[in-house]
């Protein structure tokens, strides 16, 4: 007998796209954890006598102004960059979903709670990430900072909204006249019950950070320099972009991947939690 979960997995994968994207963050992710062994050479290691060789047999990628094999940057960057995407993740879901929780099913907090949601996201995003940045200071932990606290206001929306239905329901309603507790409701009762779309949101926030990520290390407003991200690789390549297209175009193409593949597999997911895009399907 098939469990839902294969049965899920087999709906979801109907769509070739969405295997395809699939498969694309899978090999991201792969590569993120494996970089020490995958990559042929130290993404560090600076050989001026070979900068800005176009891909070859030895350098699959090329090499960048110092000598260094892009091949290795763009592993190790998948490290970074999808590190910091899935920090982001973790952190904004999960005061997301707290303060979202919190906002619909006690109505004396709503107020405050999304008057400052309302606030932070009629900023632009990545202009309120630079100033967090600027104010904390450039480094990889403070680019985390910066992106989950814009990205949070988003969660607490999508959590707040559904909260607001669920708790109304019969079940909810039960709960409360037999005498069970605060804290049980929402972690038993409501939370498992507006886990679809969070798990959506989720997909689309990571894509939005990879993208961020790289938009604040171009800028030089975000990860290090010495640190090799695909935003970091884009921005010291940019000005050799003429004459060696290898330095941006790889790092570039592994940023729409990515982001891309999120993206389908979000569609793909909220298509097919929601009940009445599932039957369209």
């Amino acid at each position: 007998m098939n469990s839902p979960v294969l049965a899920f997995c087999r709906a979801l994968f109907r769509r070739k796209l969405v295997l395809v994207a699939t498969l694309v963050l899978l090999i991201a992710f792969v590569l993120a954890v494996f970089a020490p062994w995958l990559s042929p050479f130290d993404p560090g290691a600076m050989r001026v006598v070979r900068r800005l060789r176009p891909p070859s047999e030895v350098n699959w990628f090329g090499t960048d102004e110092l000598g260094r094999d892009i091949f290795s940057r763009v592993v190790w960057g998948a490290r970074a960059s999808l590190g910091i995407g899935f920090s982001v993740v973790v952190i904004s879901i999960t005061l997301g979903a707290a303060l979202g929780l919190l906002a619909g099913y006690f109505k004396r907090l709503d107020g405050p709670i999304m008057r400052l949601v309302d606030a932070l996201m009629s900023l632009p995003d990545i202009l309120l990430a630079i100033f967090l940045v600027a104010v904390l200071g450039a480094s990889a932990g403070n680019v985390v900072l910066a992106l989950s606290i814009v990205y949070t206001p988003r969660v607490v929306r999508v959590i707040r909204a559904s909260t607001l239905v669920v708790r109304e329901m019969p079940f909810v309603e039960s709960a409360r006249s037999i005498g069970a507790s605060t804290a049980r409701i929402l972690s038993i009762h409501l939370l498992p019950n507006i886990a679809s779309p969070v798990l959506v949101q989720a997909t689309f926030i990571f894509a939005y950070a990879v993208l961020a990520e790289a938009g604040l290390s171009f800028l030089g407003a975000g990860v290090p320099p010495e640190v090799p991200t695909w935003g970091t690789m884009i921005a010291s390549g940019q000005q050799f972009a003429d004459d060696a297209f290898w330095l941006v175009a790889f790092p570039g193409l592994a940023i729409v991947f990515v982001a891309l593949s999120l993206q389908i597999v979000g569609d793909g997911l909220r298509d097919m939690l929601d009940p009445r895009l599932r039957k369209a399907l």
